[in-house]
């Protein structure tokens, strides 16, 4: 799939990032993570992204990621698209990328760099060094210490042939309307909040109609109903499951710094789909936290 390829691809439909399967000891494995993708395909994500944020990729060594992304890639072959993580200091997150292109990965996702705060120049000069050391497509996730203005998007999609998609996790709408407006159709557009249900209907208003969900790792049916209802401006199926499951379910997330993973990881393993422990610095949910989800998981009668 070339970079244009995966530009279309991405312009509709829902997007996922699978968790990463760990076992008790907290080494990945393989065979429960193969069993989640063949599990989650045919509920219709557009792309599925291996080793994504949701997925873990801060806490993956570089074997890990190796055998996450071959493992994704050989299970989702040829019916859903793998696009890769890639992230860390300019010189890793290249290797990364490259790695991903070799094992058969049809695009990356360029994650925010490691811990320094850099300015425009940098953050550019960045993400152009990622972006010629590949061929596939790259993503560029605007989040944490990766906060690229309008003008320097301009500047790198002149630059950047195979720069196609920007993904948004800042959630500052002066900006993102910049972005949309000077950019226009050169990128395709992602809403990349955690829990990106809840901004769905309002990225839509911006121009960008496209979100990755979390949640479809354990309630896949009702993440597609609900990406159907922002599609179809179905207001009353959105109210209804914001007001009986997500705004609950983000009562929970918020208690703790990077339950936004923890808790998807809960949600799989009440559902049947256990992926194990999350790794640290991450914390697990509490018994109690977890009982709070099974209840709103069970309120929704169908998964």
């Amino acid at each position: 799939m070339n970079p244009a390829e995966l530009k279309k691809t991405m312009a509709a439909g829902l997007l996922s990032f699978p968790i990463t399967d760990f076992d008790a000891a907290g080494d990945f494995c393989a065979e429960t993570y193969t069993r989640r993708l063949e599990w989650l395909m045919p509920y219709g994500a557009t792309v599925l992204f291996a080793a994504g944020g949701t997925g873990e990729f801060f806490s993956l060594t570089a074997a890990d990621y190796r055998a996450v992304v071959s493992t994704a890639v050989k299970t989702c072959h040829p019916r859903v698209p793998i696009i890769a993580g890639a992230g860390g200091p300019t010189r890793q997150a290249m290797a990364f990328a490259q790695e991903a292109e070799q094992l058969g990965a049809q695009g990356i996702l360029l994650l925010p760099h490691y811990l320094t705060e850099a300015g425009q120049e940098g953050l550019a000069a960045h993400v152009e060094a990622v972006c010629r050391s590949v061929k596939l497509g790259v993503i560029i996730y605007n989040r944490g210490a990766c906060r690229l203005q309008a003008d320097t998007l301009v500047r790198l999609a002149e630059r950047c042939p195979n720069l196609i998609g920007f993904k948004d996790g800042l959630g500052e709408i002066e900006l993102m309307v910049t972005i949309r407006r000077k950019l226009g159709d050169r990128f395709a557009y992602l809403g990349g909040l955690p829990t990106a249900e809840v901004y769905a209907a309002a990225y839509k208003a911006l121009g960008v109609p496209v979100y990755s969900s979390a949640v479809f790792n354990f309630i896949p049916k009702t993440a597609m109903d609900f990406y159907r209802a922002v599609s179809t401006d179905d207001h009353a199926t959105m109210g209804r499951l914001l007001d009986q499951f997500f705004l609950p379910f983000l009562a929970i997330r918020n208690r703790m710094p990077g339950y936004a993973v923890s808790i998807i990881k809960a949600g799989a393993r009440i559902v049947g789909h256990d992926a194990g422990p999350v790794r640290p610095p991450l914390v697990d949910l509490t018994a109690a936290e977890s009982a709070q989800l099974a209840a709103l998981i069970q309120g929704l009668g169908t998964q």
